[in-house]
């Protein structure tokens, strides 16, 4: 594949304006799919299953067999709804979406076209420095999701060169809610960063309604970016391209990036943009063609036949407009007020995604700035070397346990890193750690004026320097006790009896 051409990025803006649309799809968490009694693979329990064993006959396709729909994620999706600001339709309907679809075994997705569950929202994203802005939504629908395929026989492990596809149903007829925005204007410069925050945004707000692990490298949450450009002062909107399923947020700021610098060239050389999808490369950075982007009729929309209409109650919509919890942005803001953090401080925090965590280490009795040192640095540091996620290292309750030793002076914050490690291993709770790996620092000034007598003993010029006023010589001293006690004693304390020592 030939490598595109690309425009540099502020040359691009000059020219054009870029004009953005996001579709996300969220799996919901249900126990079940949207339109059978099979169990829901989108559950952690589930993942990693068996292919085709999480199946039943209308996730196959089979004759005969007819949806019912999944009550838990209708109120799941009018939830969302809710959050995104929609209104909630006295009704919606289902309908049949036609396209070619190996990975479904009817050939057509149920879906909702011209009649959602929820229409004309927004959605209020907080870029990296603090700047808000309104992301504008079109429609909130429900469906469900196709299976998955699998290529073999090729080299790269896609289509192209394969010899032969295996489907796996077991994700057919997931739960989905689609959410769809209007096309964004006003991004200029800072279009990539919208997307990125756009995605967080959506991720956090699932992920506070608890109706979705929203995790991007498991697919739970995936992407489309579309992307246009116009010449400055046109009024006429660009041919869009849709770059589908990206499965990061930085994946999906470098992907709307390099879609304005290769539209904007090909538009100066005179060209013309294709509608299509487009397929993101994370290991070489670039987009690649997908197939020409259908519009609404090459679907052949039509309502379902074999559903009803949802039809909520009113009751219902306001039970679930109460229960809604605070939006992710104003409970940020009032959380960095409380902690007292500074916008750098608690941009650390809000950026690794480490606010419900952090949250819960200073309710489990840490003070704000050691529940965030903890998170942002070591936890962090050993989560980036062992690719995991923070959150799964250790819990909260442990961290804030941990902090205590340290405060209470049982553990220096070099011995609390070791103990950090074991609990991270498994090895138990801090205090376990400690005992089985006998790592409480000395707090027997006996034991340590010992060891200070004969570090004196050892460098008998220390004690006249230090005599003499120069206290600075305690240094040599301090290193030879920290090392006679393996590192287990208390620097500080150390210090003052080394100077007691020497004023007698």
């Amino acid at each position: 594949m030939a490598a595109d051409k690309l425009m540099d990025f502020d040359k691009a803006l000059e020219l054009f304006e870029p004009v953005l649309g996001f579709e996300v799809h969220v799996e919901l968490n249900t126990e079940t799919k949207m339109f059978s009694d099979a169990p829901n693979p989108a559950n952690d329990a589930n993942h990693g299953a068996e292919p085709n064993t999480l199946i039943a006959p209308v996730d196959m396709g089979l004759p005969g067999s007819l949806p019912v729909v999944n009550a838990t994620a209708v109120r799941s999706s009018i939830s969302l709804g809710l959050a995104l600001g929609c209104s909630i339709a006295e009704s919606s309907r289902f309908a049949r979406k036609n396209y070619f679809y190996p990975d479904l075994g009817k050939n057509y997705q149920i879906s909702q076209y011209d009649e959602p569950i929820a229409y004309e929202g927004s959605v209020e994203v907080e870029l990296e420095d603090g700047t808000l802005v309104t992301i504008p939504v079109e429609r909130a629908h429900m469906e469900e999701d196709a299976g998955k395929l699998t290529h073999m026989g090729g080299a790269t492990g896609r289509i192209q060169g394969a010899e032969y596809s295996l489907v796996d149903y077991n994700r057919a007829g997931v739960p989905l809610v689609e959410i769809v925005t209007k096309p964004i204007f006003g991004a200029e410069h800072r279009a990539p960063e919208y997307a990125k925050a756009y995605i967080a945004a959506i991720r956090d707000i699932v992920r506070a309604l608890g109706i979705s692990e929203a995790r991007l490298e498991r697919g739970n949450l995936r992407c489309d970016a579309n992307v246009s450009l116009r010449p400055r002062g046109q009024e006429k909107l660009g041919t869009r391209t849709e770059t589908k399923n990206v499965n990061s947020m930085r994946s999906v700021e470098r992907a709307v990036r390099y879609e304005i610098q290769r539209q904007a060239q090909i538009l100066a050389d005179g060209g013309s943009i294709i509608q299509e999808t487009r397929h993101w490369h994370e290991d070489t950075g670039v987009t690649s063609p997908g197939r020409p982007k259908s519009d609404a009729d090459d679907y052949r929309y039509f309502p379902e036949p074999d559903l009803m209409p949802v039809e909520p109650s009113r009751e219902l919509v306001e039970e679930l407009r109460a229960a809604l919890p605070e939006q992710p942005v104003a409970r940020r803001r009032r959380l960095k007020a409380d902690w007292g953090f500074t916008d750098l401080e608690f941009q650390d925090v809000r950026n690794g995604g480490l606010v419900d965590v952090v949250e819960a280490t200073i309710a489990a009795g840490a003070a704000p700035a050691a529940a965030r040192k903890w998170w942002t640095g070591e936890i962090t540091r050993v989560a980036n070397a062992q690719e995991r996620d923070a959150a799964e290292l250790v819990s909260p309750e442990n961290v804030a346990a941990l902090q205590l030793l340290v405060d209470d002076g049982t553990l220096t914050d070099k011995l609390a890193r070791q103990v950090l490690e074991g609990v991270i291993a498994g090895e138990g709770t801090p205090q376990q750690v400690v005992d089985a790996r006998g790592l409480a620092v000395v707090s027997d000034d006996g034991a340590l004026l010992a060891a200070i007598d004969e570090a004196f003993a050892a460098q008998p010029d220390v004690l006249a320097k230090i005599k003499d006023g120069k206290v600075q010589a305690a240094g040599a001293v301090i290193g030879a006790v920290m090392k006679a006690m393996k590192g287990q004693a208390d620097a500080a304390r150390v210090r003052e009896l080394i100077l007691e020592r020497a004023a007698q």
